[in-house]
């Protein structure tokens, strides 16, 4: 129950007091209980399970380890919610939280997505696998009521352990939800194909500071940057190496950092020595030890179409472990969301601008989610869940569509060409004559803006669905598009952009953006638009992505371009499913800064970025010629 109370009414600047009077349904029928769990290397990892109070019957057990902490701690202190959803809780499952190794409460050492160790040998082997095996094992043996089925959920970092409980899963595990679940962060949150995401910089330090003993408060720091223009502040700050001093807490406010030193930041150190796909990163991602999941776990994956945190992660997931493990069952839900918001109560679905719709979160919780786990750890657990393979929604057409395979049986390729005059053709040139060179100028001064929003964010989200029009009238932004379609264009699956380019430098990025451009007369929205924005002529972001171009033929031995020298740059942009409606155009954007999304190029090689000096960075002259092409996946 809300009560408000209007303090101040100014039309649109009205201030709004909320009194909220404290949710107690989980105290009322839960009893909480806080245990150190010994891993069996001896670590104690510090658990929270909460139990239903009604015991005449049994439950299943749904646990999330976390590196975001399992509080409140302490007896008589309790979450407002607990599970994966509203129905989940109140229907009655008992509910685990577990501080991962190394994190707030838990003992030990913490390592930024731990490798994982196949055919461990001795009781020091341990990885996340093994932690959350004897935690399962310890759980069905100790809590009291269970009913001997296990599942795990997750969004985000958790998502990524809601992965990995699958390796070598124990035996009572019947059930794994990764959600937005990170798959390598080389390709999710802190790189996308090489290119630094500057924009996560703040985060760095979220997961890069050891703590020595349990802590039930915030050991770590994050930098201030006392500024709420990121833009400005990053292009003022020049190279990355002269970000260091924000990592060394004990001599922030000092002169004397020199930028090579390690700093007193873990991760902020990984980053900046492995530039590239090395490995380090290769043995931390865990989409490649996706081949052997026993047939005993259902997995439903889940992620969000606008998610700009973690889209690789989900979608390489559900397709390894499709591709490794046919006979399994494996299912995937994605729907018009950004990070999480599937977790989220909310009536009105807005992603930035855009809206999609109403009661898309409460009818996955109910209608998906809940039907999922109560199948698998409260029913007879075959693959008849009633679920589809896919349930997926078309952010074009704003419904649901249920498929047997994702991508869809009923998809083709076709290809279309960057032409002159700003044409997306479906034809490629006729003739070599033809192909014809576009150029411009990349200014490393004026970099183009991933958004006109000026603000600082800890992690950039809107952008997803952002107007594309301000950087459509830069002259650093090519542009093409096609004709006024007459029938409705579905895009569903993944897109490859095949372009053909050269630079007067010797490295640059190559971001594609895919647009669908709403026609003048589009109805408005009665809410969620910024005041300066209309849906007349609005150009909604579906699907972007960036290639830094010194990795384009590998990710682990990076090459220079030859200055003036055409060159093939290929570059996949992570699935889709959105109809471009009749009325409306497909439009490609490309550009070679989207700054401070990701780090500015020097435009000339360097080995290592992270160390890369004034002096490297030029502003150059790029080419895309009109053989380059964009190849799509089309639903027929």
């Amino acid at each position: 129950m809300l009560s408000i109370s209007c303090i101040q009414c100014k039309k649109k600047n009205a201030k709004l007091v909320v009194d909220k009077k404290p949710d107690t349904y989980v105290q009322d029928n839960y009893t909480k209980q806080e245990v150190d769990i010994e891993m069996r290397d001896g670590i104690k990892l510090h658990t929270t399970i909460y139990s239903p109070k009604d015991t005449s019957k049994e439950y299943p057990i749904l646990m999330q380890r976390t590196p975001y902490s399992s509080r409140p701690y302490g007896e008589g202190k309790f979450r407002d919610r607990i599970g994966p959803n509203i129905h989940l809780m109140k229907e009655g499952n008992i509910i685990v939280y577990q501080d991962v190794r190394g994190r707030w409460m838990s003992e030990g050492t913490y390592d930024n997505m731990r490798a994982y160790i196949p055919n461990k040998k001795s009781n020091s082997d341990v990885d996340e696998s093994s932690d959350t095996y004897d935690t399962i094992d310890w759980l069905v043996k100790n809590v009291e009521n269970n009913n001997g089925n296990v599942g795990t959920w997750g969004i985000s970092y958790p998502g990524f352990y809601a992965t990995y409980s699958t390796l070598d899963a124990h035996p009572a595990l019947k059930a794994a939800s990764p959600q937005a679940c990170i798959g390598d962060f080389y390709f999710d949150d802190f790189h996308h194909n090489g290119a630094y995401l500057l924009s996560y910089f703040r985060a760095t330090a979220l997961f890069g500071t050891q703590k020595d003993t349990p802590s039930d408060t915030a050991w770590y720091k994050l930098p201030d940057i006392k500024t709420k223009d990121q833009y400005q502040f990053f292009l003022d700050a020049g190279p990355l190496s002269n970000l260091n001093k924000y990592f060394n807490y004990e001599t922030l406010d000092k002169k004397s950092v020199e930028k090579d030193d390690m700093t007193d930041d873990f991760f902020w150190n990984e980053l900046k020595e492995h530039p590239n796909y090395d490995s380090v990163w290769q043995s931390k991602g865990i989409i490649q030890h996706l081949k052997n999941i026993k047939p005993s776990v259902a997995t439903m994956i889940v992620g969000g179409w606008f998610d700009a945190e973690d889209l690789y992660g989900p979608l390489e997931t559900y397709k390894n472990i499709e591709k490794y493990n046919p006979e399994n069952y494996n299912t995937i839900v994605f729907g018009p969301w950004d990070h999480g918001a599937w977790a989220r109560s909310r009536g009105k679905n807005i992603v930035g601008n855009y809206y999609f719709g109403d009661s898309i979160s409460e009818f996955f919780q109910q209608d998906i989610e809940t039907k999922f786990f109560n199948h698998f750890l409260k029913g007879n657990g075959d693959k008849n869940s009633g679920l589809p393979e896919a349930y997926v929604y078309d952010s074009g057409k704003k419904d649901w569509k249920t498929y047997t395979s994702w991508p869809p049986e009923n998809v083709v390729k076709q290809r279309m060409y960057l032409s002159e005059n700003s044409k997306l053709n479906i034809g490629p040139p006729v003739h070599q004559n033809y192909i014809k060179p576009i150029k411009f100028v990349s200014d490393i001064k004026r970099p183009v803006p991933y958004s006109e929003d000026i603000k600082t964010v800890f992690t950039p989200r809107k952008y997803m669905t952002d107007d594309q029009r301000f950087a459509a009238r830069r002259p650093d932004v090519l542009v093409f598009e096609t004709e006024v379609l007459d029938e409705d264009l579905t895009l569903a699956g993944d897109i490859m952009a095949n372009l053909k380019v050269a630079t007067t430098g010797t490295d640059a990025d190559w971001i594609v953006k895919i647009i669908d451009v709403h026609p003048a007369d589009a109805e408005e929205q009665k809410e969620g638009m910024q005041d300066h924005l209309k849906m007349s002529n609005y150009h909604l972001m579906v699907r972007s992505e960036v290639m830094r171009g010194k990795f384009r033929n590998s990710f682990a031995s990076p090459e220079p371009f030859v200055p003036n020298k055409q060159t093939e740059v290929n570059i996949k942009l992570q699935d889709v499913y959105h109809t471009i409606k009749k009325g409306h155009k497909l439009q490609v954007q490309v550009q070679s800064t989207w700054f401070p999304l990701i780090d500015l190029n020097p435009q000339t090689y360097v080995d290592n970025i992270f160390k890369a000096t004034e002096d490297d960075f030029k502003t150059q002259t790029h080419t895309v010629f009109t053989s380059s092409s964009i190849e799509f996946s089309i639903l027929k």
